[in-house]
């Protein structure tokens, strides 16, 4: 494909004339892009094998046609217009991010009938109902394996392997660059700011970080599981989002010394609230730092890496775990859309996408079961704790563990020792855990309220 608006296609061989073959429009050459023109163009004999028909790829969108690729692809490949190559396509890749024109591309192929495979979570995040609307009037499919946890095959078990299962709970490790900060804080000691600084450096980061360690990204992709895995719909803004700016290493040395490690945990769950007649069942989505033990598994990923737990009724506990990022990884996962895509196209239909006939409504985090460790800066004298647990006693809320730690005289008030009390509650309602923790925020007796990070466990 040239950059014009006419596509050239070039002459099939003689040998490739025996092989029905299916053209693939490519919208985006970045990291990812790159790496699935080059599969395409060296393993179209082989894909063609499992397929049943050879893909071929006709061309590959771009803004600029003579920005630098990770990737040497030919030069005639490149265009600027997108809408020709979709015109041409029989089924589209598309790997520009961002909301639009990235929306009016895809509906553009999915209206043609056309199959889609995307990895935009933020597009998916925001519109993917109407986008599954979209493919299932028109009789195609649109994939997304890639918006979620990179390389990691997730979103095909959860729609395929689970579907005959009652998820309860879904939580992960979703976003690898937080993944990677958290732990070297953990590992090495390091600031947040100094492990920023390095995953940036090492292009884990990017250098406007705010979406992944805002939770934004995480929140994306919790959005997109919590609607595959709960048969209803969600979007971005029905994600409780709390990044990981506010961890300090205190927070992360406290969390070690109490056998903990804290991670950005993406989490959808199952929840039931009102009692009786009046109890519905709902649907919890959070993007938030929690701590867990470190003999969770999820406690033991590290680096870039991302891994997603579920726990479901009949199959149990199970873990998916791998690379969440870079360019070959989630190729790969781009790939497995398009040859499970072309297969059911081969076969004669589309195959069958998420329900969301349940219609589960999302809800805050007011009714939620969880747990919190606090922190705290105290007077070293006696009496400031029995005053601090009847606070917790008055709000219904009971002590899992309490830890003192004393601390240097402060220069400031000669003769007046001060003590760090580190609490960590049982489970109870998260909105008797917000009250409470306000409550002894006002307290005469601390002097400052040092950490506050929920807690995974089983308490």
């Amino acid at each position: 494909m040239t950059n014009s608006s006419q596509s050239q296609r070039p002459a099939s061989s003689a040998s490739e004339s025996s092989v029905p073959t299916v053209r693939v429009a490519l919208l985006g050459a970045g990291n990812v892009g790159a790496e699935v023109a080059r599969i395409l163009l060296t393993d179209a004999v082989e894909l063609g094998e499992r397929i049943g028909a050879r893909p071929k790829l006709i061309g590959i969108a771009v803004r600029d046609v003579d920005s630098p690729r990770t990737v040497t692809l030919p030069l005639e490949l490149f265009t600027t217009d997108a809408d020709a190559l979709i015109n041409d396509a029989d089924v589209v890749v598309e790997l520009t991010g961002g909301i639009e024109p990235a929306k009016t591309r895809i509906l553009r192929a999915l209206n043609a009938g056309k199959p889609v495979i995307s990895g935009n979570k933020a597009l998916l995040a925001q519109h993917g109902e109407q986008l599954h609307a979209a493919a299932e009037a028109a009789g195609t499919s649109i994939s997304y394996e890639a918006a979620v946890a990179g390389a990691i095959p997730i979103v095909r078990p959860m729609l395929d392997s689970l579907s005959g299962d009652k998820v309860k709970r879904v939580l992960g490790i979703m976003n690898g660059t937080t993944n990677y900060i958290l732990d070297q804080m953990d590992t090495t000691g390091a600031s947040f700011d100094d492990a920023l600084a390095e995953a940036q450096r090492l292009g884990y980061a990017e250098a406007d970080p705010t979406a992944d360690v805002e939770g934004h990204d995480a929140a994306s992709k919790v959005a997109i599981l919590g609607g595959i895995a709960f048969h209803s719909s969600y979007t971005f803004d029905d994600v409780y989002c709390r990044g990981i700016t506010g961890v300090t290493a205190e927070d992360v040395e406290a969390a070690r010394r109490s056998g903990f490690v804290i991670k950005l945990l993406g989490v959808a769950e199952r929840v039931t609230e009102g009692e009786g007649d009046q109890a519905q069942e709902k649907v919890n989505l959070r993007v938030v730092p929690t701590m867990l033990p470190r003999k969770h598994p999820l406690a033991g990923v590290h680096g870039a890496f991302n891994a997603v737990f579920v726990e479901a009724e009949n199959a149990g506990e199970l873990m998916f775990y791998g690379p969440g990022a870079g360019g070959a990884p989630t190729a790969s996962a781009v790939m497995g859309d398009l040859v499970a895509a072309l297969r059911r196209s081969v076969a004669g239909g589309p195959g069958v996408g998420p329900t969301f006939h349940a219609g589960l409504p999302a809800t805050g985090m007011d009714g939620v079961k969880t747990s919190f460790a606090l922190t705290l800066l105290c007077p070293d004298r006696t009496g400031v704790l029995a005053e601090i647990s009847s606070v917790f006693a008055e709000h219904g809320v009971s002590i899992s563990t309490m830890q003192q730690r004393d601390l240097p005289e402060d220069p400031a008030h000669p003769g007046q020792g001060q003590a760090e009390l580190r609490f960590v509650t049982h489970r109870a309602r998260n909105a008797d855990l917000v009250r409470t923790v306000e409550a002894i925020r006002q307290m005469d007796v601390v002097l400052d309220m040092r950490g506050l990070i929920r807690v995974e466990n089983d308490n």
